[in-house]
C-alpha cells in the first residue's frame, strides 16, 4: 500500500514591530564578561518581543497570512497543533492549546515540544507528518516562536554579555495536509544525549531557575564549551543534511534552496561550503533578524518565499543543530506554487 502524501502546503511568519540596532547593546558592552570570538559577532539588527506579548500571540499573529489565503475554516479544522515555544510563558506547559483554542480548532493532537531547539521546526513537521501518514487526520499547523531576546537577553545583568546582541525574536508557521502539493520527501532527526550536559545555565549566586533570589539567569558559556560547540555545528548540519540526501538519492549541490538556522556568520559559511554550494543558494536573515534559534528556518522560508526567490518545483534542504549539539534535523520539500502565481507554497 503506497504511503500516503503529505505537503508543506504553506508557511507564514511574524516579527515583532520592535526593531533593535545593534548600537542598542553598545553602552553595556564594557560590562560583557564572556568570551566573544566568532560564536558572537552581533547582527545589524534583531526585533525584541513587546513586554505583554506571549508565546501564543506571536502564533496567532504569524497564522494571519494563512487566514487570508485559505481562510479561517481551514485553520479552524487542523487535525494537529504542534508548537515550540523558546520561553515558554508557563513553565510546565506551552501554547500548543491555547492555540488551538484562539483558532477556533478541536484538534486531536495537541503537542508541545520541548526540546530539538533550533531544529524543532524539522522535528514538528516529522512529528505531524507521521501523525498525519498514520490516519491520524488531514492537516496539521507547526509553529516555532523564539521570544527570549526581548526577556532574557535584555536584563541588565545579561544585556552586558558578549551573547546578548546575537538573538532576535521572531515566529515562523507551516500548513501542512496529506496533499501531493509541496511533497515533504523525507525528514532526518538525530538525538545525541552525550551532549546535553553542554548547554548550562546559571545565575550569580547560584541557585536553581526557580528558586527565589537575586540574581539574573542566563545561559553559561566557557572557552572550553564553545570550542566544543563550534566543532559540533559545523560537523552535524552537514552530516545530517548529507545523510537525508543519501537517503532520498539526492546530488546536495543540486539543492536549488539551503535553508538552516543561523547562529552566526561563520557557521553559515561553512555550512554551505560543505555542501558546495553558491551563497545565493543558502538565504538567511541573520543581519535583519538575529539568531531566531527554531523560527530561522521557517522565517527564512517565508521571506524568501514572498520574495518569489522559490520557484515552483524547487528542491529546498533544511537542516539545524540544536544548543550544544544534542539534536539535529534536516528536511527536504519539492516546493510547490499557489495556482495564481502569487508564489505561496501551495497547491
Amino acid at each position: 500500500m503506497n504511503t500516503p502524501t503529505v505537503s508543506l502546503v504553506d508557511v507564514a511568519s511574524y516579527l515583532p514591530e520592535n526593531r533593535v540596532p545593534a548600537e542598542y547593546f553598545l553602552e553595556f558592552s564594557k560590562d560583557r564578561r564572556q568570551p566573544k570570538g566568532p560564536m558572537f559577532r552581533a547582527p545589524r539588527f534583531r526585533h525584541h518581543v513587546a513586554a505583554d506579548e506571549t508565546a501564543a500571540d506571536m502564533v496567532i499573529r504569524a497564522t494571519a497570512p494563512l487566514v487570508e489565503r485559505h481562510g479561517a475554516d481551514v485553520l479552524a479544522n487542523v487535525d494537529v497543533v504542534v508548537t515550540h515555544t523558546q520561553l515558554p510563558d508557563l513553565a510546565v506547559v506551552g501554547c500548543g492549546g491555547e492555540v488551538a483554542h484562539r483558532l477556533g480548532a478541536q484538534p486531536a493532537w495537541v503537542i508541545d515540544v520541548h526540546n530539538s531547539g533550533c531544529a524543532s521546526f524539522v522535528y514538528m513537521m516529522q512529528i505531524a507528518a507521521q501523525i498525519l501518514r498514520s490516519g491520524g487526520g488531514r492537516s496539521a499547523l507547526v509553529a516555532a516562536t523564539q521570544n527570549c531576546a526581548g526577556q532574557v537577553f535584555t536584563q541588565t545583568e545579561v544585556r552586558g554579555l558578549a551573547q546578548a546582541p546575537v538573538p532576535g525574536d521572531g515566529c515562523g508557521v507551516g500548513l501542512l495536509t496529506l496533499s501531493d502539493g509541496a511533497p515533504l520527501l523525507g525528514t532526518e532527526c538525530r538525538s545525541y544525549g552525550e551532549f546535553f550536559g553542554d548547554m548550562t545555565g546559571e545565575v550569580d549566586p547560584p541557585r536553581k531557575y526557580w528558586e527565589p533570589g537575586t540574581g539574573q539567569y542566563r545561559i553559561s558559556f566557557t572557552e572550553s564549551k564553545i570550542a566544543k560547540i563550534f566543532a559540533r555545528g559545523n560537523r552535524l548540519v552537514p552530516e545530517i543534511s548529507l545523510a537525508l540526501c543519501d537517503r532520498l538519492g539526492i546530488e546536495p549541490r543540486t539543492v536549488d534552496t539551503f535553508v538552516t538556522n543561523q547562529p552566526n556568520r561563520l557557521f553559515l559559511r561553512n555550512w554551505r561550503d560543505a555542501l558546495e554550494l553558491p551563497k545565493d543558494r543558502h538565504p538567511d536573515t541573520f543581519d535583519e533578524c538575529g539568531n531566531l534559534f527554531g523560527a530561522g528556518i521557517p522565517v527564512t522560508l517565508d521571506v524568501e518565499n514572498r520574495a518569489g526567490r522559490i520557484p515552483n518545483g524547487s528542491l529546498v534542504l533544511m537542516s539545524a543543530f540544536a544548543h550544544a549539539g544534542d539534536f539535529a534535523g534536516a528536511a527536504a520539500i519539492r516546493w510547490g506554487a499557489a495556482p495564481d502565481g502569487a508564489g505561496v507554497a501551495v497547491r
